[in-house]
């Protein structure tokens, strides 16, 4: 199974995640005296770029070095000290937070590991490397946003274990967002199957007031959004070869007329001049 296709937060559009930074990124010039006592109101991210460190959460005591990245949560106390390595400890540090639909802290709604080891840190270093000497004094920038999206989800997807979703009210704004993202993501991952009405079958909510709260937050109904993404999956069908006639079918429409016309509707052309279009840019790529 591909981690990165069933990461719940790639299945979910890209306005539903509001991320941000509270401050500057601080860059971490640690000399060996280097001690912290502290807790900060935002999260934390960690990155350690040269060195290493030791830090003790609650019972816990770890180490952090490169390749590796650490989030320390909101409102924790954290000691931190320098590894005892000759050289300075470096890296880069971020508060932050990342809210789910604007309602709801979505890191207080994971499960994570504290520490991991980045499984793209050979295309991340670059890019921590750069986000750390572009830091702009005094705020923050959108390139830094962007930046910090792509680092932060990667350390997610490798930290992810599950959804805190046990505990809480039902009718929270936190827990309604979290079950509109786990329909959206369904719906997302599985376009050949899970139908809305599967989709809805276990969320414990009204489903006239679920299907109105799930049109505010993602911008269409769930039907229109299941449509989307079955015409997204049509897509990548074509681009591997298919006929317009065997992806229809493929997505069971007995009537490859009325696919195309959803096709239409959501990609803004007919499949049949979609599929042309790749077919000859491949051909020109081939005599290129």
């Amino acid at each position: 199974m591909d981690k990165t296709a069933h990461f719940p937060l790639n299945q979910i559009p890209a306005q539903s995640l509001s991320l941000r930074l509270a401050r500057s990124s601080i860059p971490m010039n640690h000399r060996p005296e280097w001690r912290i006592d502290k807790l900060n109101p935002v999260h934390d991210l960690v990155i350690p770029l040269t060195g290493h460190g030791f830090y003790r959460i609650g019972e816990e005591e770890f180490t952090l070095e490169p390749g590796e990245a650490m989030l320390i949560r909101a409102y924790e106390r954290f000691h931190g000290w320098h590894g005892g390595a000759p050289g300075l400890y470096t890296g880069v540090a971020q508060h932050f937070t990342l809210d789910l639909f604007g309602r709801g802290d979505v890191i207080a709604q994971m499960r994570l590991r504290r520490k991991v080891r980045l499984s793209r840190w050979d295309t991340l270093r670059p890019l921590a490397q750069l986000y750390r000497e572009t830091t702009p004094r005094g705020g923050t920038s959108l390139p830094q946003h962007h930046q910090f999206m792509v680092i932060l989800l990667s350390f997610l997807e490798d930290a992810f274990i599950d959804w805190n979703n046990g505990d809480a009210e039902p009718e929270s704004q936190d827990q309604l967002s979290l079950h509109i993202m786990f329909v959206a993501s369904r719906l997302s991952t599985d376009p050949l199957g899970a139908g809305v009405e599967e989709a809805l079958a276990s969320v414990p909510y009204n489903e006239v007031y679920f299907r109105r709260a799930f049109r505010e937050r993602i911008g269409m109904t769930p039907q229109k959004f299941r449509e989307l993404k079955r015409m997204e999956f049509a897509i990548s069908r074509l681009d591997m070869g298919l006929s317009v006639k065997e992806v229809a079918a493929e997505l069971g429409y007995s009537d490859p007329y009325f696919f195309s016309r959803m096709f239409k509707r959501h990609i803004g052309e007919p499949p049949s001049r979609y599929r042309a279009k790749g077919t000859a840019r491949m051909t020109h790529e081939e005599m290129g």
